[in-house]
């Protein structure tokens, strides 16, 4: 293309000249991002689910590093296989033969040489892994994966496991000797993967529901169920033994430990008793038909799911264009709201890091091209991204959520209304409506008609009932149900492992800094010989970062679903966890993370493809070249990565909402900018909750703020729910003001004591309120048990504290 020389531009002089008036801007527009390589991002094809497919969770079990094992696993079964069985394969034996060698395994983890249990694992992991070597494609691999996990469910194998592992977790000689190690490798903790492999892939495998599964499968799978969260291993449940694990991993004393692998058997034991996104939904449902609470104005899930995703910032390019553009427009007679967004002041909110620099324009921006108002989506602009006709979605016409309001706002209208009408206020009183004027009636009967009762509402004032009525109140029912266990399993040392997690976060994440103070996350994928080529260093590197992407994943998925079970559960569990995960700095922690390109974050291709379970082993493996590695894979984005960033915005969410402490915490750490840039990421779910995050903190930025990113406000005003009497968007809200931060949160950590010492510290009871025995014969007709030092030197007791002592009865009497 001639860009410099007449005949281009004499070429695009005559197009321009058969162009319409009305459409040569567009025309123009169109030319300019063409020259520039700049086209609309499509939306990211990303659906938020509990997991990622079946397969991917699978693969991501293990490191590349781990590839010889599957070859050693195969040959320690057929070892075993062919010293009871004739040359038959696997696959040609009947189900009682099965049986016959799967039992024959079980006793098999009872000898007490070490490497013989260890190569009865490995024989143990093969069958788990599909027994690949006389599988033909990956469909049968998972086919037989399915139906020897089921087997070996059935003879009892993950009982002995949980044994085995509790065994290998308190192998003090394993502990000291990784602690004294320089450098810790794979073959460290060669018995721990074993097991956390076999575990792992009997959990996620029998977690997946079939409509083909048997009767008899569907049996095990919900007795298994009840059994992962109950506390049937060693009087707790699994959960909670992992936990540990994570703690002893942090302190130091295990470095060992192959923390990938604890952190996924984790998260997927959590998500399986006690349920992913859709039985939340349920239980919720079903929790507001027991309160007898109105139904749920909307199905959330769906509606996020409905929702389209806005245009991403401008670049720094356009935005300059645009700007010298306006300079020259003569007329000025009607301000648009394009020239609202030209104000291209500094954020007073900008940090000092350099990558800032480059968004300056973006900060003060254009920053979202936002839909249209719903007004105007028909006449004024058609949706830039055309979806399939397959997925096109009925968007309703206006807002896409119900608006809501509190009892609280309700209250506080009324009492303003009062104090100003009339003169003096009623209390609590959302009733009277005496001489007020009509419109405040019917903004009253309005905000009743929106006016919605959380579960947590109603939580907290039976809570409150309770503490002041400790007698009269009653006892308690509560449901004994998987969350309320996995809770009273892990308060003694919650807030350890809370800081524990946010360790390995900050330890996994991209924008940490190598220190020779932090832990050590890699002893799962690191070698014991290291890498001697070019390539090998960078499948090594691959490997590396897909280890902290995957532990990132499974950190922010266990946190989520934890506050969101608790909250359910009761407000006050979740407020418990909520608060140590502030104390510990997970606020801040969160923001680091996002301080980052996230774009290529989440279009990273760590990944190599081929080598993935179970593709690896049933296809022969083409030989790997440094362009292929750095290739990668041909998807959009990671699934992972911008999973685990909704879920990092979610937790952030959970933590600030209708808590002005923490969200003025947002404020100090100048979360504006970071935020900012996530909008970037064209995927509506992700956009959603930034755009709440920067909701909650737009009346403390300032009013330049406000006027220099009018259509991220305008993004705020259409994609996030409306609270009515909120003036989000205003400054003039009194909570603006200087505020004891400290105070809030004393107040709320003493409610969260009073409930966890009422409900599970039996030792604690006040003993003003325990019975009291007040008959004389019953007390003195009470045996009591002596000690036997007493029983000697009772009459010297006698002498010195009865005998000896002078009774002044008359005062005594009185």
């Amino acid at each position: 293309m001639d860009v410099g020389g007449n005949g281009g531009g004499l070429i695009v002089n005559k197009q321009r000249a058969m162009i319409p008036n009305k459409s040569r801007g567009e025309f123009v527009r169109n030319q300019r991002k063409d020259s520039e390589g700049f086209s609309e991002s499509p939306d990211l094809e990303f659906e938020y689910a509990d997991t990622d497919k079946w397969s991917a969770e699978l693969s991501e079990l293990y490191s590349y590093t781990e590839g010889p094992e599957f070859l050693l696993n195969r040959k320690c079964f057929e070892e075993e296989f062919r010293t009871h069985v004739s040359d038959k394969k696997w696959t040609e034996l009947d189900m009682a033969q099965h049986r016959a060698h799967a039992m024959r395994l079980l006793d098999g983890l009872e000898v007490i040489t070490r490497e013989k249990r260890l190569k009865v694992s490995r024989a143990i992991l093969y069958m788990v892994q599909g027994t690949f070597a006389e599988c033909s494609s990956e469909a049968e691999v998972q086919h037989w994966m399915r139906y020897n996990i089921f087997l070996l469910l059935d003879v009892g194998t993950f009982t002995a496991l949980v044994e085995l592992l509790n065994m290998e977790v308190d192998n003090s000689a394993a502990c000291s000797s990784a602690v004294r190690k320089p450098a810790i490798s794979l073959a460290d903790s060669t018995d721990l993967r074993v097991l956390l492999n076999i575990m792992y892939l009997m959990v996620v495998t029998i977690q997946l529901e079939d409509p083909a599964d048997s009767a008899e499968w569907r049996a095990s799978r919900e007795t298994f169920k009840t059994e992962l969260g109950s506390p049937l291993y060693n009087n707790e449940p699994i959960s909670v033994m992992l936990f540990g694990m994570v703690t002893k991993f942090c302190s130091g004393h295990a470095p060992h430990f192959p923390m990938k692998k604890v952190l996924m058997l984790l998260w997927k034991s959590i998500l399986f008793t006690l349920g992913g996104f859709e039985q939340l939904q349920n239980i919720k449902v079903r929790k507001r038909e027991e309160l007898r609470l109105p139904p749920l104005p909307e199905d959330s899930i769906r509606v996020i799911r409905s929702m389209r995703a806005a245009s991403p910032p401008a670049s720094a390019s356009d935005l300059i264009e645009q700007q010298q553009k306006r300079a020259r427009r003569e007329h000025k007679s009607l301000i648009k709201q394009d020239n609202l967004d030209a104000f291209n002041e500094k954020d007073p909110y900008k940090s000092d890091d350099p990558r800032e620099d480059e968004d300056d324009n973006d900060d003060n921006d254009n920053s979202m091209e936002a839909e249209p108002f719903p007004m105007e989506r028909d006449e004024v602009m058609p949706p830039p991204i055309l979806h399939p006709p397959s997925e096109r979605v009925n968007f309703p016409k206006g807002l896409p959520w119900a608006p809501k309001v509190r009892e609280k706002d309700i209250e506080h209208f009324l009492e303003s209304s009062r104090s100003k009408f009339i003169g003096y206020t009623l209390g609590n009183d959302t009733d009277t409506v005496v001489g007020l004027p009509r419109p405040i009636h019917e903004s009253i009967r309005t905000l009743k008609q929106h006016k919605y009762i959380s579960i947590a509402e109603i939580q907290i004032a039976k809570e409150d009932e309770f503490q002041k009525t400790p007698l009269s109140g009653g006892e308690e029912d509560v449901e004994m149900c998987s969350t309320e266990l996995l809770y009273q399993g892990i308060l003694p040392s919650l807030p350890q492992y809370m800081i524990a997690l946010l360790k390995i976060l900050l330890a996994a994440a991209p924008t940490s800094k190598a220190k020779t103070d932090s832990i050590n996350i890699l002893a799962d994928v690191l070698p014991e010989e290291m890498p001697t080529t070019v390539l090998q260093s960078m499948k090594l590197g691959v490997d590396v970062n897909r280890h902290k992407e995957i532990i990132v994943k499974a950190i922010s998925a266990i946190l989520l679903l934890l506050l969101k079970h608790f909250k359910l559960n009761h407000v006050y569990q979740f407020e418990y966890m909520a608060q140590h995960l502030v104390f510990a700095n997970c606020i801040p922690l969160i923001l680091k993370f996002f301080n980052q390109n996230i774009i290529s974050y989440i279009t990273a291709k760590n990944s190599i493809s081929v080598l993935d379970f179970p593709y690896c082993v049933v296809h022969e493996l083409p030989e790997l070249t440094a362009e292929s590695l750095e290739a990668g894979d041909n998807n959009q984005f990671c699934w992972r990565n911008l999973f685990s960033c909704i879920n990092l915005l979610r937790i952030l969410n959970k933590l600030t909402k209708w808590k002005h402490s923490r969200t003025m915490m947002l404020v100090v750490f100048k979360s504006a900018p970071i935020l900012k840039r996530a909008l970037k990421v064209k995927q509506a779910m992700m956009q959603l909750y930034v755009l709440k995050l920067l909701k909650v903190q737009t009346k403390y930025l300032g009013r330049q703020w406000r006027k220099s990113n009018m259509k991220t406000m305008s993004a705020i005003y259409q994609k996030v729910r409306h609270r009515l009497n909120d003036d989000w968007a205003y400054g003039n809200d009194l909570d603006a003001r200087p505020w004891d931060f400290q105070a809030e949160e004393c107040a709320l950590r003493a409610n969260i004591e009073r409930f966890n010492s009422r409900r599970y510290d039996n030792n604690q009871r006040n003993p003003d309120f325990l019975p009291v025995d007040n008959c004389l014969q019953s007390v003195l007709g009470q045996s009591v048990d002596l000690p036997e030092d007493f029983q000697m030197n009772y009459d010297l007791w006698l002498e010195r504290e009865v005998f000896s002592k002078p009774i002044s009865w008359e005062e005594l009497l009185q």
